[in-house]
């Protein structure tokens, strides 16, 4: 079982007029405004899983800051998972900062079958994830219904690249403490957080925290998998943050690194099932 936790998927109308999206978002015309910049419908995401052999993927839309694009961007995953039903996995994406409407929205949501919240993108939707009074209603409704949250996650250094933001291990960690209840996925490795697990009482404020590797192959060198794998082994979870990256792409270089195969089972699947309460009969 290969589950892919890290894929974004757009609708064909944002595509067509992508000039007009990057005029009513900053952070989309951040990441987006170069027209070589990737989009992908719902249709190439499937026949990028095909080519890939991936079995599954959770996806999501853009993380808008205006709640009316979040909500069409939501319509369209929710359109998606319905039409491929047992390979799509759907996260809703909502602004915290929109507090009672984005709930609704939420609520709307998992009602129609979303099963998490993300990608929260605090840069590009104007709030900072350390913000202890805005969350708590997002987090005590995701606590509610068990819901994981991917967070957007960047490193404290090194080179620069559209749509790096400031949601860096410090950032995290406090989010941590504030709720160490919340299933929280950190994309791109957390920012390099998972090195901080040496530390037994960071390991112990961090026992819910998990990590993808979107983006990896522009990050880091391909060792970081062998490294920290054995560091945080039920921890670490495959994501390609397609279409930024094909999964097939990943997983050649993945399984070219020697890893255990029972731990390499676990990166590329068995970690990933965990934190979405996969059932063996849904694997």
């Amino acid at each position: 079982m290969v589950i892919d936790i890290h894929t974004h998927i757009t609708a064909p109308e944002v595509i067509a007029q992508r000039e007009a999206y990057c005029q009513r978002d900053r952070w989309f015309a951040t990441l987006y405004g170069n027209p070589r910049a990737k989009l992908a419908t719902a249709e190439e995401l499937i026949e990028a899983l095909d080519r890939a052999e991936v079995d599954r993927a959770v996806t999501f839309g853009f993380a808008w800051a205006d709640t009316g694009l979040c909500r069409a961007a939501n319509d369209y995953t929710i359109e998606a998972v319905r039409r491929y039903e047992g390979r799509l996995i759907g996260f809703a994406v909502v602004n915290p900062l929109h507090a009672q409407e984005a709930l609704r929205e939420l609520e709307r949501c998992v009602e129609a079958g979303l099963r998490g919240v993300g990608e929260l993108m605090p840069d590009g939707q104007g709030f900072s994830l350390d913000d202890v009074q805005l969350l708590a209603p997002l987090v005590e409704f995701v606590t509610a219904y068990h819901l994981p949250i991917l967070v957007h996650a960047s490193e404290p250094v090194g080179h620069q690249y559209p749509g790096k933001g400031t949601v860096t291990p410090k950032t995290i960690y406090r989010f941590a403490q504030a709720f160490p209840e919340v299933t929280l996925i950190c994309a791109h490795w957390g920012g390099g957080l998972p090195f901080y697990e040496l530390m037994p009482e960071v390991r112990e404020v961090l026992s819910h925290v998990y990590y993808d590797t979107a983006a990896s192959l522009f990050l880091y060198e391909d060792r970081i998998l062998p490294l920290l794998t054995p560091l945080v082994p039920h921890k670490i979870c495959f994501g390609s943050d397609f279409p930024l990256i094909p999964p097939a792409r990943y997983l050649r270089r993945f399984r070219s690194l020697g890893l255990e195969a029972r731990s390499l089972e676990a990166v590329l699947g068995g970690n990933g099932a965990c934190i979405l309460g996969l059932s063996r009969k849904e694997n």
